[in-house]
C-alpha cells in the first residue's frame, strides 16, 4: 500500500470535500481516502498495483477540480504562483462588487424604506441601470458559483455553490423579468419592486466572507511555513580545499561543511572537527543549548551559538530531520479526526435539504399571503443563510492549528486521530530506562568471585565487553564504554546471540560467555548464591545487575546506574495531577525498579517484562474495566523493544532521541526527549478537542437557527422577516467565526490545568 498526499484547487464548502472523496473512492485500487476541507488537501491509501497517480488526478478532474502533489516545501512553484493569481483575481472582483454594490444599495433606499434622499441622483433608481451594474456582479464576480453549481448539477450533486447560484440567481432573474416585463405585473396589481441590489450585494458579501476565510486559513498552517523557513538558503561547503558557498540545494551526502558562531547549520550531519554549542529549540523545543563535539550529530536549520566547527553531511533535502518534520505535520494536518465523522453524514444531505426547505418555504408563503415577492425573499434567504462550509470547516482548522502548535513544542503529532485519541487517556505507561531514566547508564561496580589477582578481572571486563559490542542495547554501551575507559582492548566474537529479555551470549578465545539476568543464568542451571549479596545492596541503590558466567561458571557480578532525567518527577506529578494513571513497564528486575518509581512517585510497577511480554500487558491494561470505564493506554518509549508495546497501546508516544523503530511504530513523538512534553502533549489534545466542540456547536447551532429564521418563523410572533442581503452576511460570516475560533489555539500555552 502506497500513501499520496495532494493538494486540492476548487472545493468551496464541505460538501465539494465529499464529492472529491467519492470520485476518489470510486478508483479501483484506492483503498481509502481524507479530504480535509480545512486544509484542501486529501491523503490517499492505494494499491500502486493496481492505480497510480495520473488515474486519482483524472478522477478528481472529473469530478470538477484539480490537485497536486505535496513537495518538502508544501506545494510547488506553479502552484504557489496560480494561488498568488487567484488570490489577486478574488481581490479585484470583491473590490468591484463592493463599488457597485454600494452605488445599488443607495439607489435601491427609496424602494427598501421609502425614502427619497436628496443627494441621491434619480436615475440610479432605474432598473435598466441597476441591471446593467449587477450583471457584471454576478456573473463576473459570482461566476465561480454559477460554474460549480453547473459542474455539480451535471454530476448529480449540490454544493454550496448550488446554494448562492439559486438564491441570487433567483433574484436577479425575478428583478430581470420584471424589468421587462412590467405592465405584465401592473395588469395583476402587483408592485413593481426589483432586488437588483439583493444579488450583488449577497454575491459581494459571500466573496468578502471567502477572502477573510482564506487569509484566516492561511494562519492555521502558519506552523508549516515557520518550519519551512527555518532552512538557511546557502552553506559553506569545503570542496578542492577552498571554501564556498552554495544553494543548499546543491548540498550533497558527505560534503565538508564549515559553520561560524551566529550561523544556521545547512543541512542534517557529524561534526568532525571543532567543539561548540547549538540552540536547537526551534526543532526540539529544548530551550537550553547542546554542546556538540567531534562525532556528535547536528540538525539543520539550528543555530550554531558560540564556536566555529565543521562537520560531515549525512542527510540532505528530503531526507533531513527538518524536511521529515515538515512532512509529518502536513500529513497530521491533511487527516480527518474521528469526530468529524457527524458533520460529514450532515453534509452529505445538507445541500438537497436545504433547497427541499427553501421551496417549501415559498409554497407556505405563497399560499398564506398571495404574494408572490415575500414568498421568492423568504426562499431566497433560506437559500443564502444556509453554510455547510462552517460544518466543514470546525474540525481541520482546529487539527490544523492543533498539530501545528504541537510541532513548535517539539511534538510530533502523526494524524488528526491520534490528536482526538490523546484526550481520553487515563491510563499512561512509562518505559524506564532511556524514558524515566536518561538511557546513558554507566557501570559503577564490578565484582568477581576471584578478585583482581593475575589480571582476572581484566580478563572477565573483556569477555564481557566483547559479546556486548554487537548488541544494541543502551546497557550493552555502558559495558564497552567503561571497558575501552580501562584501556582494554576488545576481541572478536563468533556465534553471538542475544536472547530477548535475558542477555547475550557468544564464544570469544573458545570460551561460551554469557552476560544477563540472574534469571536466566538460573534457567541455564548456573548457582548464583555467592555473589547475591552484593545485587541485594545494589539494587536498594536503584542499580541494574548483570551476571557474567564463563563456561558454564558463575565469574562475575556488575551494576549498572541509570540516572533519572531531571523533568521526570516533575512530569509523573504532573500526569497524575491531569488525573492520569501513571505505570511503570520494565525488563528490570522488581526491586531496581520500584526504587526508581518510588523516587518519581509511581505507585503500580511491573517489572522482569520481557520485550515480547510488554505488548501483551498493555493489552491486558487496556481490557481492565473502571467502573463502566474503558481503559485508553498509552505507552511511553524509546526503544527498539518497546516498538510492539508502542504499537499496541491506544497511543504510542516515542521518545524522539530514541530509535528510528520506536519513532516510526508511535502516534506521538517527543522529539527532546524531555517527559513534560507528555503533558504538554495531552493538554494540547485536551483543548483542541475543546476547540473543536465548541466549531462545531457554532456550526450546527447557526444552521438550526438560521435556516429557520429565514423560513419566517418568527413572523406569526413578530412580524419579522430576515432580509436576504442580512442572511448573505450571517451566511459569509460563519465560516470566519469558526476559523477565528480556532485560531485561537494559537495562544496555547502548556501548563497544568
Amino acid at each position: 500500500m502506497n500513501t499520496l498526499s495532494l493538494k486540492l484547487k476548487g472545493m468551496s464548502c464541505a460538501s465539494c470535500a465529499n464529492n472529491v472523496e467519492q470520485a476518489i473512492l470510486a478508483v479501483a485500487g484506492v483503498i481509502d481516502c481524507h479530504v480535509n476541507f480545512g486544509a484542501e488537501q486529501v491523503t490517499i491509501n492505494y494499491e500502486p498495483k493496481k492505480t497510480n497517480l495520473a488515474k486519482i488526478q483524472a478522477a478528481i478532474a472529473d469530478a470538477g477540480y484539480s490537485s497536486f502533489q505535496l513537495d518538502v516545501e508544501g506545494e510547488d512553484t506553479a502552484a504557489t504562483a496560480s494561488k498568488l493569481a487567484a488570490e489577486q483575481e478574488l481581490i479585484l472582483k470583491l473590490r468591484t462588487g463592493v463599488v457597485i454594490s454600494i452605488i445599488l444599495f443607495f439607489g435601491s433606499l427609496p424602494m427598501m424604506t421609502g425614502l427619497h434622499l436628496p443627494f441621491v441622483p434619480k436615475f440610479l433608481h432605474h432598473p435598466w441601470l441597476q441591471l446593467a451594474l449587477t450583471t457584471p456582479v454576478e456573473f463576473w464576480c459570482g461566476g465561480s458559483f454559477f460554474r460549480n453549481a453547473w459542474k455539480s448539477l451535471k454530476r448529480r450533486n449540490a454544493t454550496m455553490d448550488t446554494l448562492i447560484a439559486l438564491g441570487t440567481g433567483t433574484a436577479y432573474f425575478y428583478s430581470l423579468f420584471v424589468t421587462l416585463f412590467p405592465d405584465l405585473f401592473i395588469s395583476q396589481g402587483l408592485e413593481i419592486h426589483v432586488y437588483y441590489e439583493v444579488a450583488a450585494m449577497v454575491v459581494t458579501l459571500i466573496l468578502l466572507g471567502r477572502f477573510l476565510e482564506h487569509r484566516a486559513r492561511g494562519k492555521t498552517s502558519e506552523a508549516i511555513h515557520k518550519l519551512m523557513g527555518m532552512q538557511p538558503k546557502t552553506a559553506r561547503v569545503m570542496r578542492d580545499g577552498l571554501e564556498m558557498d552554495v544553494p543548499i540545494d546543491e548540498v550533497i551526502v558527505n560534503d565538508l561543511i564549515l559553520v561560524r558562531p551566529g550561523e544556521k547549520i545547512p543541512v542534517d550531519g557529524k561534526v568532525v572537527d571543532g567543539n561548540s554549542t547549538v540552540d536547537e529549540a526551534m526543532v526540539t523545543g529544548e530551550s537550553v543549548a547542546v554542546k556538540k563535539q567531534p562525532g556528535d550529530e547536528v540538525i539543520g536549520a539550528t543555530i550554531n551559538k558560540t564556536g566555529s566547527f565543521k562537520f560531515q553531511a549525512t542527510r540532505v533535502g528530503k531526507d533531513t530531520f527538518l524536511a521529515q518534520i515538515v512532512k509529518l505535520v502536513q500529513e497530521a494536518q491533511g487527516s480527518k479526526a474521528p469526530i468529524q465523522r457527524l458533520a460529514d453524514q450532515v453534509t452529505g444531505w445538507f445541500v438537497p435539504t436545504v433547497i427541499v426547505i427553501a421551496v417549501i418555504t415559498f409554497i407556505i408563503w405563497f399560499n398564506i399571503t398571495g404574494n408572490f415577492t415575500l414568498a421568492m425573499m423568504t426562499m431566497v434567504g433560506v437559500l443564502i443563510i444556509a453554510c455547510p462550509c462552517a460544518l466543514g470547516l470546525a474540525t481541520p482548522t482546529s487539527v490544523m492549528v492543533g498539530t501545528g502548535k504541537g510541532a513548535e513544542n517539539g511534538i510530533l503529532i502523526k494524524s488528526a486521530e491520534s490528536l482526538e485519541l490523546a484526550h481520553k487517556i487515563n491510563t499512561i505507561v512509562l518505559d524506564k530506562t532511556g524514558t524515566l531514566t536518561q538511557g546513558k547508564p554507566t557501570v559503577t561496580d564490578f565484582v568477581t568471585i576471584k578478585g583482581t589477582a593475575d589480571g582476572n578481572e581484566l580478563q572477565l571486563l573483556k569477555l564481557a565487553a566483547s559479546v556486548e559490542q554487537n548488541s544494541e542495547h543502551p546497557l550493552g554501551e555502558a559495558v564497552v564504554k567503561y571497558t575501552i575507559n580501562q584501556a582494554v582492548s576488545l576481541a572478536d566474537v563468533k556465534n553471538f546471540s542475544a536472547i530477548v529479555g535475558s542477555g547475550v551470549q557468544g564464544i570469544v578465545y573458545e570460551q561460551l560467555v554469557q552476560f544477563g539476568t540472574q534469571r536466566w543464568l538460573t534457567e541455564l542451571g548456573i548457582d548464583t548464591d555467592i555473589l547475591e549479596p552484593h545485587q541485594t545492596t545494589w539494587e536498594s541503590e536503584g542499580k541494574t545487575v548483570i551476571w557474567l558466567a564463563v563456561n558454564g561458571n558463575l565469574e562475575a557480578i556488575m551494576a549498572i546506574a541509570d540516572a533519572l532525567k531531571p523533568s521526570s518527577l516533575t512530569a509523573v506529578k504532573a500526569l497524575q495531577k491531569l488525573g492520569l494513571e501513571v505505570v511503570m513497564l520494565t525488563g528490570d528486575n522488581q526491586q531496581t525498579a520500584q526504587t526508581i518509581a518510588n523516587q518519581v512517585g509511581i505507585t503500580q510497577v511491573f517489572a522482569q517484562v520481557r520485550p515480547d511480554q510488554k505488548a501483551a500487558m498493555i493489552k491486558l491494561l487496556q481490557q481492565r474495566k473502571v467502573g463502566n470505564k474503558s481503559q485508553i493506554v498509552a505507552m511511553v518509549g524509546d526503544g527498539i523493544n518497546d516498538a510492539p508495546a508502542l504499537a499496541q497501546a491506544d497511543v504510542g508516544i516515542a521518545i524522539g532521541t530514541g530509535t528510528d523503530v520506536a519513532i516510526a511504530a508511535s502516534d506521538i513523538t517527543l522529539i527532546s526527549g524531555d517527559l513534560q512534553a507528555i503533558v504538554t502533549a495531552i493538554q494540547l489534545s485536551r483543548a483542541t478537542i475543546n476547540n473543536i466542540r465548541q466549531n462545531l456547536f457554532f456550526a450546527f447551532i447557526y444552521n438550526i437557527i438560521g435556516i429557520p429564521i429565514a423560513a419566517g418563523i418568527l413572523y406569526p410572533f413578530f412580524g419579522w422577516l430576515l432580509n436576504p442581503i442580512i442572511a448573505g452576511a450571517a451566511m459569509a460570516f460563519s465560516s470566519v467565526s469558526v476559523v477565528s475560533n480556532a485560531l485561537r489555539l494559537r495562544n496555547f500555552q502548556p501548563g497544568v490545568r
